[in-house]
C-alpha cells in the first residue's frame, strides 16, 4: 500500500474527478499494452483466437447457406430465419470465451510462473492493476468477435443477400460485450482468490456453467423471434458485471495476493469445520440451552436473510400475475376440463396417483425436497438467479391452470381448497429455501470483512443448514401431512357438499 499513498500526497494530479480518471487510465493501459504483447507472442492464445475469428463465421456462413438451400425445398422458410440470426449470436459469443481463460490466468497463472511479484511492486495502485487486467483480458478477445461478426455478416449477405435488422444488430453487439466484461470480472475474482492454475480452472465452473444457461435461453429468445427480450437479458447482464466489478475492485489486494500461500484441499478438515460452523457451539460461561441457542443460530439468520426473503416474495407474486396473464393469451380449450362427477373422479386420482397413506406423505416430502435442492445447487453456480426462477415456475403454473379452469366454469372455491390449505406452509419454505440459497449464491459477491471467498461461503452455508433443519424440513414434513391428510377431505366435502 506504500505505493498507493505515493501517489496520492504528490504523484498523481488532484485536478478534479475527469483528470483523476484520466490519470488511472493512463497508468492502467501499461499493464494493458504489456500484456496484450505478451499475448500476441504466445501462439497457443493468438491460434485458437484467430481460428475463432475467421474459420468458424466461414463454416457458419457457409452452413446457413446450405441449410436456407435444404429448408426452401420443404417451405420452411422460416427455419432459415431464425436459425441466420442464432449463428450470428454464437459467432459473436465463442471468441469472447477466450477472456475467460485469459483471465484465470491474469493472477494466478503469473504467480505460479513468478512474475507477478514485479508487476505488483511498481509505483500503481490497486485500482489501476486491477482496470489494466481486465482490459488486457478483454480487448483482444472482443476485437476478434467484432471481427468475426463482420466476416459472418458479409459472408452471408454474399451468400443467402440477408441483412440483419439494426435493432438486431445494435443487440448482439452489446450483448457480445456485456458477456465479455462479466465472464472476464468474474475469472478476475475467481483469480484473484486462489493461488494455481488447476484451482482457478475448478472455479471457473461458477462462470461457465451460468453462461451455458444463458446461451441456451438466449437460442431459444432467437428461434421464437422474441428479440425484445434480450434487452431484458442486457439490463441483467448489466447489473451483474457491475456488481462483479465492484467486487473486484473492493476484494483486489496486492499484499494478500503476494502474501497467500498455496491452497491445500482438505476434505477431512473441511467437513470438519463446517460442522463446526453449523452447531456453533460456546465454551466455558457462554454455554447456551436449547432455545438461546435457535434463537442466536437459527433466528438471527432469518434477520440476515430479510431482503433476500422479500426478494422471494416479490418474485412469486410476480410470478402468479405472469401466469395469470398468460392464462388469457394461451387460453386452453373449455371442453378439455371435465366438470361432471367431481367426487368420483377426484376420489380415482388420489387412489391412482398414490397420494394417500404414508406412501403419498413420503412422496410429496420427496418433491419438495427435490425441487429445493436442485434450486439451491444451481444458486451457488448463478449468484442466485436460477433458484429464483425454479421458485417462480410452479407459482406461475398453477396460476394459469388456476386461470384456466375458473374461465371453464370450475368453481373458484373448490380450486383454492385444493391448493392453500397445505401451501400456506409449502409456499412459506420455499420462500425460506429460496432466501438462503439466493445468499448462499450472492455471498461471493461480498465476502466478510477481514475473510476470504470462501471463508464467506462457509458461513453462509452454515447457515443454510441450519435453517434447513430446523425450519424448512419440519415445514414440508407439515406441508405434506395436511396435502395428504387434510386438503383431500376439504376438497371432497365442498365437491359433496356443492
Amino acid at each position: 500500500m506504500m505505493a498507493d499513498r505515493v501517489l496520492d500526497t504528490g504523484a498523481r494530479p488532484q485536478q478534479g474527478l475527469m483528470k483523476r480518471f484520466q490519470w488511472n487510465m493512463s497508468r492502467a493501459l501499461i499493464i494493458t499494452r504489456r500484456e496484450v504483447i505478451d499475448m500476441f507472442r504466445d501462439w497457443r492464445i493468438l491460434a485458437p483466437i484467430i481460428l475463432l475469428t475467421l474459420i468458424f463465421p466461414t463454416i457458419a456462413n457457409w452452413g446457413a447457406g446450405r441449410m436456407v438451400s435444404w429448408v426452401e425445398q420443404y417451405g420452411a422458410e422460416i427455419v432459415a430465419e431464425r436459425l441466420i440470426p442464432f449463428l450470428l449470436m454464437v459467432v459473436g459469443f465463442f471468441p469472447i470465451s477466450f477472456s475467460l481463460i485469459i483471465a484465470l490466468e491474469s493472477f494466478v497463472g503469473e504467480k505460479e510462473r513468478r512474475s507477478l511479484e514485479p508487476l505488483l511492486s511498481t509505483p500503481l495502485t490497486n485500482i489501476q492493476l486491477y482496470i489494466g487486467k481486465v482490459l488486457s483480458s478483454t480487448v483482444p478477445p472482443l476485437m476478434g468477435s467484432l471481427l468475426g461478426i463482420t466476416v459472418y455478416l458479409v459472408g452471408v449477405y454474399f451468400n443467402v443477400n440477408w441483412r440483419p435488422p439494426v435493432v438486431l444488430l445494435i443487440q448482439i453487439l452489446l450483448l457480445t460485450i456485456v458477456q465479455a466484461v462479466v465472464m472476464v470480472a468474474g475469472a478476475v475474482v475467481v483469480s484473484s482468490q486462489v493461488t494455481s492454475v488447476r484451482a482457478a480452472n475448478l472455479l471457473a465452473s461458477f462462470i461457465i456453467i451460468p453462461m451455458a444457461f444463458l446461451i441456451q435461453a438466449e437460442a431459444m429468445i432467437m428461434f421464437w423471434a422474441q428479440y425484445d427480450v434480450l434487452w431484458l437479458i442486457l439490463l441483467g447482464l448489466a447489473v451483474i458485471g457491475v456488481a462483479l466489478v465492484r467486487m473486484g475492485v473492493r476484494n483486489f489486494n496486492r499484499e494478500e495476493l503476494l502474501g497467500r500461500e498455496i491452497d491445500e484441499l482438505n476434505l477431512y478438515s473441511g467437513i470438519q469445520k463446517l460442522w463446526q460452523l453449523v452447531l456453533a457451539r460456546r465454551t466455558g460461561s457462554h454455554r447456551r440451552d436449547a432455545w438461546r441457542w435457535y434463537r442466536d443460530e437459527v433466528l438471527v439468520v432469518l434477520w440476515r436473510v430479510r431482503w433476500a426473503f422479500l426478494l422471494i416474495v416479490v418474485a412469486l407474486i410476480a410470478a402468479y400475475f405472469i401466469g395469470d396473464h398468460y392464462a388469457s393469451v394461451f387460453a386452453i380449450p373449455s371442453d378439455i376440463f371435465i366438470l361432471d362427477d367431481w367426487y368420483e373422479r377426484f376420489s380415482s386420482i388420489l387412489v391412482e396417483t398414490g397420494l394417500h397413506g404414508a406412501s403419498g406423505i413420503l412422496l410429496v416430502i420427496g418433491q419438495n425436497l427435490r425441487v429445493l435442492a436442485v434450486a439451491s445447487i444451481l444458486a451457488t453456480f448463478s449468484l442466485g438467479i436460477l433458484a429464483v426462477l425454479i421458485l417462480m415456475i410452479p407459482v406461475a403454473l398453477v396460476a394459469y391452470l388456476v386461470a384456466q379452469m375458473i374461465a371453464a366454469g370450475m368453481d373458484p372455491m373448490i380450486l383454492w381448497s385444493a391448493i392453500m390449505p397445505h401451501s400456506i406452509f409449502e409456499i412459506t419454505a420455499a420462500a425460506l429455501a429460496g432466501a438462503v440459497a439466493l445468499r448462499l449464491g450472492a455471498c461471493v459477491l461480498s465476502p466478510p470483512p477481514g475473510g476470504t471467498l470462501s471463508e464467506g461461503w462457509m458461513l453462509a452455508l452454515a447457515d443454510a443448514i441450519r435453517v434447513w433443519v430446523t425450519l424448512i424440513l419440519p415445514m414440508l414434513v407439515l406441508a405434506a401431512f395436511v396435502e395428504i391428510l387434510i386438503t383431500p377431505n376439504v376438497v371432497l366435502l365442498l365437491v359433496g357438499t356443492g
